[in-house]
């Protein structure tokens, strides 16, 4: 992987009418302040990514403990008396309204977390393909005869 240092580092070799040094080395500065940013916003992302998929892994957590809080409730309702048991089943339903909000909310959560994913890979690609042209231009550019450069 390309780092900023590389970036900084690199060195090209001279030729007998080759490019002005201080403008490659003045672009060369520039690729790589705008690629340490871009560097930097991606170990970013991947953190708040990280982040995201804990907090759905303590939903999920909770997601199991309420359902195995349901099971027992359940049993619990069954033993108690006739009388016990409206209020019982009220219980019941409010855990059961409780849960669905909460796996409500963790649905939604992880869409966010979808959705910021699918974000950041769309820039990484649009970045990529920037760069890819980038990088074509300048090859195209190195390619040139010498004869067009000759006449300029």
């Amino acid at each position: 992987m390309l780092t900023p240092l590389d970036i900084q580092n690199k060195e090209f070799k001279k030729g007998f009418r080759g490019y002005k040094e201080d403008e490659v080395d003045e672009f060369l500065d520039e690729i790589m302040v705008h690629y340490e940013k871009l560097f930097k916003e991606s170990s970013e992302l991947k953190d708040k990514v990280e982040k995201a998929h804990q907090q759905v892994e303590q939903y999920k957590n909770l997601e199991e403990t309420l359902k195995n809080t349901l099971v027992v409730a359940q049993n619990t309702a069954e033993e108690v008396k006739s009388s016990a048991s409206k209020k019982s089943q009220l219980i019941i339903e409010e855990a059961e309204m409780k849960a669905k909000e909460i796996i409500n909310k963790a649905d939604r959560d992880v869409q966010g977390i979808r959705s910021e994913y699918d974000e950041i890979k769309r820039q990484m690609e649009i970045f990529k393909t920037r760069y890819k042209t980038l990088l074509q231009s300048q090859l195209e550019t190195l390619m040139e005869p010498k004869e067009e450069m000759q006449e300029g």
